[in-house]
């Protein structure tokens, strides 16, 4: 499948596309399951018997993978305990708890995103530099137009001219507008131009990107309470989305971010991106444990088809390479 490709959709992970993501994904969270297996061993892949060690031996594997403090305890105390009721008798059987339990845990991030019922759909795009928030973007805007959405794309990073080149490249090569102004504009101006333009033009969805700011810099978290404003102006629901594109690679810094941009601008969605570059991917159980916001794709690389709707059941399988 070439990066031209469409993103396979939800409903297609039990078909050919959806079995090639969760190869790749398998191999991109390949990482992760190495340091997981450093902690474990061998000890969950054989009939073994179950004893201090091992658990003790999980539990550190658990949080090497910045899976966090409340998830492993949880997850631990739930194997300790059917353990002692001898629910569990070898190092297999623990296996394939440890993998319900994982699948359960994550079930309430799965949601399928929508922009349907709404015309312009305003969708914003935040997170800090370096996340891959404009190539999520691209990907995305695709799976739209493969949907039979009208997309329109607003480059609301206006202090990098390689940031308005790049959603403008992502533009020509799908055919999608892009609504720009010169660098250093005012974003929130960028932004009101692409929804007026998208109402007038009788588009369905405007992609929204903005600048990577760190969650810390007040005048920046400022500015895009500023966009929303806006924004407002236009349609009082919008934005209807508010995606935080986070790298996997930061571990538990994930959730500092979700709070910061959240009680900015309302977080409604996350993007875990970089999957394939860290051995962190456990962080997601935490943000599970923690944070009650769906988790509407992931990605395992920069190609178009490494973008997929997230899935509980094919992450955990991919994570302990489950066939």
């Amino acid at each position: 499948m070439s990066e031209q490709d469409r993103i396979p959709g939800k409903d297609s992970l039990g078909g050919d596309e959806g079995r090639g993501f969760w190869y790749r994904l398998r191999s991109g969270l390949g990482k992760t399951r190495g340091q997981l297996a450093a902690g474990v061993g061998n000890l969950l892949l054989g009939e073994k018997e179950i004893d201090d060690g091992v658990l003790e031996d999980l539990e550190s594997s658990l949080l090497q993978t910045d899976v966090g403090m409340d998830a492993t305890q949880e997850i631990m105390q739930a194997l300790t305990s059917r353990v002692k009721r001898r629910e569990l008798n070898d190092t297999m059987a623990l296996h394939g708890s440890l993998a319900t339990l994982l699948k359960d845990m994550l079930r309430p991030l799965e949601k399928t995103f929508s922009v349907a019922g709404k015309k312009p759909a305003v969708v914003f795009f935040v997170g800090v530099n370096g996340v891959g928030k404009t190539t999520t973007i691209g990907k995305l805007a695709k799976h739209l137009q493969d949907s039979g959405a009208r997309v329109l794309l607003a480059a609301g990073d206006t202090f990098r001219a390689a940031a308005v080149e790049q959603l403008q490249r992502w533009g020509e090569r799908n055919e999608v507008p892009v609504i720009a102004q010169p660098q250093g504009s005012d974003s929130a101006s960028v932004v009101y131009d692409a929804v007026q333009s998208a109402k007038a033009r009788n588009f369905d969805v405007v992609l929204a990107d903005t600048a990577g700011r760190l969650q810390t810099n007040t005048n920046l978290m400022d500015e895009l309470k500023k966009i929303k404003r806006v924004v407002n102006r236009l349609d009082p629901e919008a934005p209807h989305e508010v995606l935080l594109v986070l790298d996997a690679g930061v571990g538990q810094n994930a959730l500092s971010q979700v709070k910061q941009f959240d009680e900015a601008v309302g977080v409604t969605g996350l993007v875990i991106t970089k999957l394939d570059g860290t051995a962190k991917a456990g962080v997601i159980f935490a943000i599970a444990r923690q944070i009650s916001k769906p988790v509407y794709f992931i990605g395992v690389g920069e190609s178009l088809e490494d973008l997929n709707p997230f899935n509980p059941d094919s992450f955990v399988d991919a994570l302990l390479a489950i066939d």
